[in-house]
């Protein structure tokens, strides 16, 4: 049976002075593609990057996967503490055309249900043209929370993830119309914005 949804250009990119120079083992874009694998319904295509914590690079990385390889989405791991090398905040703010400070405020409250250090991170979004980049945490569980968001024992969402607003941002800037699965994380979109489904071929 044919995929009907569109297709995306995804880039994830993790951001690490140790292990771009293989100290340790990425396990951010390991994190990140398994997530968005199972919340997206559109087919993807990966666009992973595994750099450096400098700023000049981290600004380029985000520019090519946006303004040459065509990324509608690029999340970020990595970067986003108070440290001297911590610049992904200000990699990604010069790449800017606006800012979205509402992702960054989600994702401190989402952090903040686990840890009182959560308000040290200093992630941002951003759009460029008519892509959206946005800063995540560096730990896969993180990652997995402030996506998905928090839900209780039943299975009520009791904090929204993020991600749910992602699709319809993506869609106000002219990207492709995103779809998720529900259990996974439910985009939020108003009624008048709701493609109905296309029919089985």
């Amino acid at each position: 049976m044919p995929n009907d949804f569109e297709p995306v250009a995804i880039g994830i990119v993790s951001i690490s002075d140790r292990a771009s120079t293989g100290v340790y083992e990425d396990k951010g874009l390991p994190a990140l593609k398994d997530w968005l694998t199972r919340a997206l319904k559109n087919p993807v295509t990966f666009e992973p990057r595994l750099i450096p914590d400098e700023q000049a690079r981290i600004s380029e990385t985000l520019i090519d996967l946006v303004d040459s390889v065509g990324c509608a989405l690029v999340l970020t791991t990595g970067g986003t503490g108070p440290a001297p090398r911590d610049v992904t905040p200000e990699a990604t703010l010069a790449i800017a055309t606006k800012e979205m400070p509402g992702f960054g405020e989600q994702m401190r409250q989402i952090g903040l249900r686990f840890v009182p250090t959560a308000i040290l991170s200093r992630q941002v979004a951003v759009i460029r043209g008519t892509s959206l980049v946005i800063n995540l945490p560096g730990q896969p569980k993180s990652i997995q929370e402030t996506l998905e968001g928090l839900k209780d024992a039943d299975g009520k969402q009791v904090v929204p993830g993020i991600f749910a607003a992602v699709p319809y941002c993506i869609d106000l800037i002219g990207g492709p119309y995103l779809e998720t699965h529900d259990a996974v994380c439910k985009a939020f979109r108003p009624k008048n914005a709701v493609r109905a489904p296309k029919p089985a071929a």
